[in-house]
């Protein structure tokens, strides 16, 4: 099936720490989707602003806001003085600007800060790139996600409640915050009903290979369900790996305490898994290793 977008979507494909940005033309304004991580803020003015092609820039939708999905919203703001609209269930965390709420401190990130204007609820319609795009209540990964959805078109921007090869750590179960696990189902459940030619996720090139997706995306979680250890682990390898690569090396010494750094790690540690100090680092570093996520260089540790 052709992967083909409408002449009125863009999507620029970013990779890690950044989420895909998603550009949509409406005459001489242009609607963006998710803005990536506050590092790259000024490559993704640059990418926008020469993709915009002269248009202005009116319009900048959150999926939901993890920092490497809000990153970039202070940075367009103050390039372009566009609005900026957020998903309903985050007005006080990003007005009270909450580190913990967004995963900033827990998971060693960060963000610049920035205030929205405006809010988008499930249910509500958006026109963006001249089709109508319903906001989907996806809660799971992130209890106060969205996705946009376009029968017409039969396109998904899923953020990351769907990626061709999973979804995005399901934090709130993890946080204790949630039933993360049952909110990621229903929410798949959802999703998989939908007539859907192509999606458009948060990480990753967009795919209309669908239906396989959703059925990697149903085993993974039913492993997750059936072994919350395996996600705890997952996640923890996740954020690690996340920090490092935001890092770029480190001495290999240092990286105990790097990872002792980083709060989320330490308590899904001792909630779920219950390692050791030493057991934990030396778990992470040696699947890390194996997955050629880090590499040793000279007595560093070095993102891949």
């Amino acid at each position: 099936m052709s992967l083909d977008l409408p002449a009125s979507m863009l999507v620029l494909e970013r990779g890690w720490l950044s989420a895909n940005n998603i550009l949509f033309f409406d005459g001489d304004k242009a609607t963006l989707v998710d803005s990536g991580y506050v590092t790259h803020a000024e490559q993704t003015v640059e990418l926008v602003h020469n993709a915009l092609a002269g248009r202005q820039l009116n319009r900048l939708l959150n999926t939901h806001s993890h920092s490497d999905h809000i990153g970039g919203n202070a940075a367009l703001k103050e390039a372009f003085d566009c609005e900026i609209i957020v998903p309903a269930g985050l007005h006080a965390v990003i007005a009270e600007w909450d580190k913990d709420a967004l995963l900033l401190s827990p998971l060693g990130q960060q963000s610049a800060r920035f205030q929205h204007d405006r809010l988008i609820s499930a249910n509500d319609e958006v026109e963006m790139g001249g089709l109508n795009w319903q906001a989907l209540a996806v809660p799971g990964h992130d209890m106060e996600a969205l996705a946009y959805y376009n029968p017409e078109k039969r396109i998904l921007i899923s953020g990351d409640a769907l990626w061709e090869n999973g979804f995005g750590v399901i934090f709130p179960e993890l946080l204790g915050e949630a039933d993360g696990l049952t909110s990621t189902q229903e929410t798949l459940e959802m999703l998989s009903r939908l007539p859907i030619d192509m999606v458009i996720p948060g990480h990753g090139r967009p795919f209309s290979t669908v239906d396989a997706a959703f059925d990697r995306a149903f085993r993974r979680l039913s492993n997750f369900r059936n072994n919350i250890e395996q996600l705890a682990w997952h996640a923890i390898k996740v954020i690690v790996s996340f920090a490092m690569i935001e890092r770029q090396r480190l001495p290999q010494d240092d990286f105990p305490a790097f990872v002792f750094s980083l709060p989320f790690a330490m308590d899904v540690n001792a909630r779920f898994l219950n390692l050791s100090r030493e057991a934990l680092v030396s778990g992470v570093e040696r699947q890390l290793l194996l997955v050629n996520a880090l590499r040793r260089e000279n007595g560093f540790l070095v993102a891949a």
